[in-house]
């Protein structure tokens, strides 16, 4: 039997290729498509706001942010932890007045308790004697007697309105946590990075619109999204990881400045990671339309 193209609508059987084909010109069905380059956050741009970094600074895990969207970050969340830590302060407090007035309240309840149970006393010799004389009292039908006003079901007096409960504030961290990993961040575990710009006379393009901006600070490799890269936490200098493991790796010593290196200096970069899509991972957008239901 010859081979048909799968574009070949003589067979008799109803292809893969044709379903899907079909689904997606319907306008039902879920969509899966492979995301294009502009999904993919360059090496060198801010995991904040995905843009080529002016001032780029690396955190210790590898991710790569500008100095000044970094700072605006970090003051915001530290204004929101301390708004955060006052109205939790504020509610210590009330739930404080609260247990204290319930203190007072169960003591008085108490004294009440004490001299009711005092005149009950004293009296009995009182209704004792008077005890002949109610035998043809006639019970009260009022509702508001005998403790009755207290059960009653009418849901218009405020008493029986059941209350809604504030929702208890949590004392909040005073870290700062990484937008990216959510560990605690701080300034000072910032590090500078420092790119090394391609030497290309002819190349007269702006550097924001420049394939390739920058390269290896010990190889002058081509820098890209495609090219591991690390950052030596000494200097700030951009390598490719291949520089890393024939080069660096041999003698642990910096092949620029020459001073003694360890493997804590070197900080391989996350690269080409955004919130819609992920280097070496899934990069496929789903869209969610109608189903078609028979």
């Amino acid at each position: 039997m010859t081979r048909h193209a799968r574009n070949c609508t003589a067979g008799a059987v109803y292809t893969y290729h044709e379903k899907k084909k079909d689904a997606e010109a319907s306008g039902y069905g879920t969509q899966n498509q492979r995301v294009g380059k502009d999904s993919v956050k360059g090496f060198d741009c801010c995991c904040l706001t995905l843009q080529p970094c002016n001032n780029p600074v690396l955190t210790a895990d590898g991710y790569l942010f500008d100095k000044e969207a970094i700072i605006q970050y970090i003051i915001t969340k530290k204004t929101e932890i301390s708004r955060k830590m006052k109205e939790y302060e504020h509610q210590k407090k009330k739930e404080e007045a609260e247990l204290a007035e319930l203190a007072e309240a169960e003591r008085q309840s108490k004294i009440k308790a004490f001299l009711k149970t005092e005149k009950n006393i004293a009296g009995n010799s009182n209704n004792i004697m008077k005890k002949g004389d109610n035998k043809n009292a006639t019970p009260s039908v009022s509702n508001m007697t005998e403790g009755r006003d207290k059960h009653l079901p009418s849901f218009w007096i405020p008493s029986k309105t059941p209350s809604v409960k504030v929702k208890k504030i949590e004392k909040p961290d005073k870290n700062v946590l990484c937008p990216m990993t959510g560990k605690p961040l701080k300034m000072k575990d910032l590090i500078d990075v420092k790119f090394t710009l391609v030497k290309d006379p002819d190349d007269k393009k702006s550097l924001i619109i420049k394939d390739n901006r920058y390269m290896c600070a010990v190889t002058h490799d081509i820098l890209g999204n495609s090219v591991p890269c690390a950052v030596i936490r000494t200097t700030g200098d951009v390598v490719t990881m291949e520089c890393v493991e024939k080069i660096i790796k041999k003698d642990w010593i910096h092949p620029i400045t020459s001073e003694k290196l360890t493997e804590k200096d070197i900080i391989p970069m996350q690269r080409g990671g955004t919130g819609y899509a992920q280097t070496n991972c899934n990069l496929e957008g789903r869209y969610e339309r109608p189903v078609l239901q028979a």
